[in-house]
């Protein structure tokens, strides 16, 4: 049976997708400005999602990435994006589809998105629906470790 009505969910995830795909370019271009960073969480099994072999084994289901002090080769498609960052003095690209966006976080101005999905077997409703977060809760500690790109809790900022 075909769905009419105007599917909000679905449009307010892409509207989300599009702004984090426009910080991404104008960062591409221009760098980090002031002290602008991001915790970027994705669903390393979704389709799309590269990745290195080992990272994916100690990450098989969810990682999150620091985009702060060192990162290369950031370009921005329209579906995904990839990056290099430093694991440990080692350098390795990824690339980031959209799709499987779980968060975006710039703790410096207390910004958040969180991207929910329903389980694929909710035979009634597939849709993926999007919900905007901004959590003014600040514990003061967002320095993630040095060293390049590290894998951190969000809990933080999760209701």
């Amino acid at each position: 049976m075909a769905r009419s009505g105007i599917d909000y969910g679905g449009m307010m995830h892409r509207a989300m997708q599009g702004l984090i795909a426009e910080v991404l370019r104008k960062i591409a271009a221009e760098g980090l400005p002031g002290e602008h960073h991001f915790f970027i969480t994705f669903d390393t099994r979704d389709e799309g999602v590269e990745m290195a072999d080992w990272l994916r084994a100690r990450y098989p289901e969810e990682m999150t990435i620091v985009i702060q002090h060192w990162f290369d080769n950031l370009v921005v498609e329209d579906d995904h994006f990839t990056i290099t960052l430093n694991f440990g003095n080692a350098p390795e690209p990824l690339i980031i589809p959209f799709d499987s966006l779980r968060t975006f976080v710039d703790p410096s101005v207390e910004f958040g998105l969180r991207f929910e999905t329903q389980d694929e077997d909710d035979d009634e409703d597939e849709d993926e629906d999007a919900e905007f977060e901004l959590d003014a809760e600040d514990d003061g500690d967002d320095t993630p470790p040095s060293g390049g790109a590290d894998v951190v809790s969000l809990d933080r900022w999760r209701k």
